[in-house]
C-alpha cells in the first residue's frame, strides 16, 4: 500500500488515461462495423448469415476467453497482457481490412475478439491496482465507465463517417492505428503489476471456462435462426449447463482455483454482476432495434443514424461519473436501483415511438437509457472490483466483462427474436403482403430492410407503397413489444432485488 501512495498523482492519471483509451478502442470495434454491413453485401457477396457472424465472431471469441485471459493477466502481468492484446487486435484488424471473402473477415474479427479479451479485463485490474483508496477508485471507475460508454456510442459515427469517403476496410485500418497509438501510451505510462503469490496454473478451470461460456454464447447466437426450442438449441443449452456445473465443481475442489466461485455467495458481488448483465441485455437490444428504427422508419443514413444515437453515449458518461460518486456517499444499492428504474421508464416510453415521433422525444428517451446504464453499471462495477482483492483484480474485471458481454448477447438474441417473430406474423397476415408471390412474401417477412428491397423491385408503385406501409406498421408492432419486454426485465430485476433483500434481512447487497 505504501508503494502505491508514493506513485505521483500525475502518473496515476496518465495510467488511467491510457487504459481508458484501450477500453475505448475495443468498444469502438464492437459497434463501428455494424454500419458497414450493407457494403459487405456488395463488396464481399456476404449472405445474411455471413453478416451475422462478421459481428458475432468478434463477440463469441471475446466472451469465451475473457475469464481465462483475465486470470492469466493476474498471473503473468497485466501490462504485458494489455500490450499483447493491443498488438493482436491491431494485426487482426489490418488483416481483416484486406479480406476478400466473408470467411476471411469472420476469422479476422474472431482474432480481434481474442485481442479484446486480453485488453478489457486488464484495464479495470490496472485501475484497481493503481487507485486503492475507495473514493479515488470509484472516481477512476466512473471515468472508465464514461469513456467506454462514449466508445460504444461513437462507433457508428466513426464507421459512418469513414464510409462516406472510403471503403469498409478503412474502419479496420483506423482501429488498428488507434490500437498502436494506445499501445505506445501504455508502454510509457503503465506500471507492471501481477498477483505476487503466483498460484499454480489452473488449466482445468481455464479450459472449462472457455468451453462453458463459449458454448452458452454460441447457442444464444444461433438460437434465433434454429428456433429456441429446437433440438440443437436444447442440446446447446444443456451442454453449456453441464459445463458450467463442471466448472463450479472443479473450482470448488481446486487448490488454486482460477475463479473463486464462493464470491457468488457475497451478495455485493452477485447482485452487482446480475445488474451489469441485465443492463447490457437492455442496452444491446436497444442499439440493435434502435438503429433499424432510425434507418428504416425515420429514413436516416448510416452516418445520420449513428450521429443521432450520440445522446446515449453522452448520458452514459454523465450517469457513470455521477453514479459512482453518489454510490460512495449513499451506497451502491440505492444508485443501481435508481438506474434500473430509469431503464424501466425509458423502455416503456420508447415502446410508444412511431414514424411521427419527433427527434426531441427520441433524445429524451435516449438520455434516460444512457443515464440508466451509467447509474447501473458504474456503481455495480465499483462494487464488483471492491469485492475482490487487488491481487485478483484481473479475474474480477473479467467477471464484469463476461456478464456484460453475455447479457448483451442474450439481449440482442431475445429482443431480436421477439421483434422478428411479431414482425413476420403481422406482415404476412396483413393485406399488404397478401397479393405478393410466395417467394417475395417470404423475403419481405425476413426484415423491414428486405421488405424495402422487395418494394423497390415492384412495378406497381401503389402496391409497393402499401407493402412498405404494412412493413413499417409490423416493424413498429415488434419494436414496441420488444421494448416492453426489456422494460419488464429491468422492472423484474428491481423487484427481484427487493425480494432478495427481504430474504437476507440486514445484508447490504452492494455495500
Amino acid at each position: 500500500m505504501k508503494a502505491q501512495l508514493e506513485v505521483p498523482t500525475t502518473r496515476r492519471y496518465a495510467t488511467l488515461a491510457a487504459v481508458c483509451a484501450a477500453s475505448f478502442t475495443i468498444l469502438l470495434a464492437t459497434s463501428s462495423m455494424n454500419v458497414a454491413l450493407p457494403s459487405l453485401v456488395s463488396d464481399l457477396s456476404a449472405s445474411t448469415r455471413d453478416l451475422q457472424w462478421i459481428v458475432d465472431g468478434y463477440n463469441l471469441a471475446f466472451a469465451s476467453f475473457v475469464l481465462a485471459f483475465g486470470s492469466l493477466s493476474d498471473r503473468y502481468g497485466r501490462k504485458g497482457a494489455l500490450l499483447l492484446g493491443l498488438s493482436v487486435f491491431a494485426a487482426a484488424a489490418v488483416a481483416g481490412s484486406r479480406a476478400t471473402s466473408p470467411r476471411e473477415l469472420i476469422a479476422a474479427q474472431a482474432v480481434m475478439g481474442l485481442g479484446a479479451a486480453l485488453i478489457f479485463p486488464t484495464t479495470l485490474s490496472i485501475i484497481s491496482n493503481t487507485f486503492t483508496e475507495r473514493g479515488e477508485r470509484a472516481r477512476a471507475i466512473g471515468i472508465w465507465g464514461a469513456v467506454t460508454g462514449m466508445g460504444g456510442g461513437l462507433g457508428p459515427v466513426l464507421g459512418g463517417g469513414l464510409l462516406e469517403g472510403f471503403w469498409w476496410g478503412s474502419i479496420l485500418i483506423t482501429l488498428a492505428l488507434v490500437a498502436v497509438g494506445v499501445a505506445m501510451a501504455v508502454a510509457l505510462t503503465v506500471t507492471t503489476s501481477r498477483d505476487p503469490s503466483v498460484p499454480r496454473l489452473d488449466v482445468g478451470g481455464l479450459a472449462l471456462s472457455v468451453l462453458a461460456v463459449g458454448s452458452l454464447v454460441y447457442t444464444v447466437i444461433e438460437a434465433p435462426a434454429r428456433g429456441w426450442l429446437s433440438p440443437m438449441t436444447t442440446a446447446g443449452f444443456t451442454t453449456a449447463e453441464l459445463l458450467l456445473v463442471a466448472l463450479v465443481w472443479w473450482e470448488l475442489h481446486s487448490a488454486a482455483p482460477m475463479l473463486d466461485v464462493r464470491l457468488f455467495r457475497n451478495p455485493r458481488f452477485s447482485a452487482a454482476s446480475s445488474a451489469v448483465a441485465f443492463a447490457y441485455f437492455a442496452l444491446f437490444g436497444f442499439i440493435f432495434l434502435g438503429t433499424m428504427y432510425l434507418q428504416f422508419v425515420k429514413g436516416y443514413s448510416a452516418l445520420g443514424a449513428g450521429t443521432r444515437l450520440l445522446p446515449v453515449a453522452g448520458s452514459i458518461a454523465v450517469g457513470s461519473l455521477v453514479g459512482t460518486q453518489l454510490a460512495v456517499r449513499i451506497g451502491n444499492k440505492a444508485v443501481v436501483t435508481a438506474g434500473l428504474l430509469l431503464f424501466t421508464a425509458a423502455f416503456t416510453w420508447i415502446s410508444t415511438a412511431d414514424g411521427a415521433t419527433g427527434y426531441p422525444s427520441l433524445v429524451g428517451q435516449m438520455v434516460l437509457v444512457g443515464l440508466g446504464l451509467g447509474a447501473t453499471t458504474g456503481p455495480a462495477t465499483e462494487a464488483i472490483m471492491g469485492a475482490v482483492s487487488k491481487e485478483k483484480a484481473g479475474i474480477g474485471s473479467a467477471m464484469n466483462d463476461a456478464t456484460r458481454e453475455l447479457g448483451g448477447t442474450i439481449g440482442v438474441a431475445v429482443l431480436g427474436s421477439i421483434y422478428a417473430s411479431i414482425y413476420a406474423s403481422h406482415l404476412t397476415g396483413s393485406g399488404a403482403a397478401a397479393g405478393l408471390p410466395t417467394q417475395a412474401r417470404g423475403a419481405a417477412a425476413e426484415s423491414i430492410g428486405a421488405a424495402q428491397q422487395v418494394a423497390a423491385a415492384m412495378p406497381d408503385a401503389t402496391a409497393a407503397g402499401a407493402l412498405m406501409h404494412g412493413a413499417t406498421n409490423a416493424f413498429l408492432d415488434g419494436f414496441s413489444i420488444a421494448c416492453l419486454v426489456a422494460a419488464g426485465v429491468e422492472d423484474r430485476q428491481v423487484n427481484g432485488g427487493s425480494c432478495r433483500r427481504r430474504r437476507t434481512a440486514g445484508v447490504k447487497q452492494f455495500g
